[in-house]
């Protein structure tokens, strides 16, 4: 037999996170139980053209922040083979992830898609004008993040790594340990820690690193300018911007998985529905609809 280190078997039992729904700037994609996927708003690039998937085991969305000239987005799908498809906005060649494999993980930030293999070493491809793309020398990697210019990586000991634009200290993330999960949004960084409190920097114009007071958080979402926290008893708790209504979530209940995009949040409840606020121009919260999303962890 093959001899594995405590290293590689600790990277292989490492539940690597799949998520369900995703969120970008104008658009919001499900997973249903059955490995196809479903997406609604904006299509503008085809960033919605997923009805022909199947066998995906996590989703992702393209995001970027609200700005006139900015929308554009495109949807990653991880497929239970470790291989990777993408429909959307291909402008910087974020879309080509067709020769990809073994992927486990998968994120989407604006211009880019990152890919987190098995192994721990992590992929990119797309935008990398401030260096957001720089990964190729990452290692024990367990969990992948992508902000509009910054990329976070999540290490098996519980340390965080970052590559890409630092103007707002967004990537000042080399003194957090005990972290279990990790967002970034549009210029911020948030790291949920063992115990179930919450970390962050980067910018905080809108208040959306204010989470000091975070108790019992399961599972953390970013959106541009806000952040929302899942809590252990299914609540959701929010700061930041909330010009459209996105950090309105307090009397969600029983959720048990959590997305942000630009300016919309959306929250999977434990029968497979799903529930979202915020900016809807383009129906992109318009997911009553949806049944069989799938559950995380199934």
């Amino acid at each position: 037999m093959d001899y594995i280190s405590p290293k590689e078997a600790m990277l292989k039992v490492k539940r690597w996170p799949k998520d369900t729904i995703a969120a970008g700037r104008r658009h919001t994609v499900g997973l249903k139980s059955d490995g196809t996927v479903t997406a609604v708003g904006d299509n503008k690039f085809g960033q919605c053209d997923v009805s022909g998937w199947h066998d995906i085991v996590a989703v992702a969305a393209g995001n970027v922040h609200m700005a006139t000239n900015t929308g554009n987005a495109h949807t990653i799908g991880l497929k239970s083979d470790g291989t990777v498809t993408a429909v959307g906005w291909n402008k910087y060649d974020q879309c080509d992830v067709n020769g990809w494999r073994d992927i486990v993980a998968v994120a989407a930030g604006w211009c880019r898609t990152i890919g987190l293999k098995s192994d721990g070493t992590v992929v990119a491809v797309g935008r990398n004008n401030e260096g957001e793309c720089n990964v190729s020398g990452w290692h024990d990697i367990v969990e992948v993040t992508a902000g509009d210019w910054h990329t976070i990586g999540l290490k098996l000991d519980g340390t965080v790594i970052a590559a890409g634009n630092n103007r707002y200290r967004q990537c000042n993330v080399s003194g957090w340990f005990d972290i279990v999960e990790v967002a970034a949004g549009y210029l911020h960084t948030i790291g949920l820690k063992s115990d179930g409190t919450v970390t962050a920097v980067g910018l905080n114009k809108h208040d959306q690193c204010d989470v000091n007071d975070w108790r019992g958080i399961v599972a953390i979402a970013v959106g541009s300018n806000h952040t929302i926290g899942l809590k252990s008893d299914g609540t959701v708790a929010a700061v930041g911007w909330n010009e459209y209504g996105q950090c309105n979530v307090s009397d969600w209940r029983d959720i048990v998985a959590i997305a942000a995009g630009c300016v919309h949040t959306v929250g999977l409840k434990s029968d497979g529905t799903v529930v979202a606020v915020g900016d809807n121009e383009y129906g992109q919260c318009d997911l009553s609809g949806w049944r069989g999303i799938q559950l995380p962890g199934n």
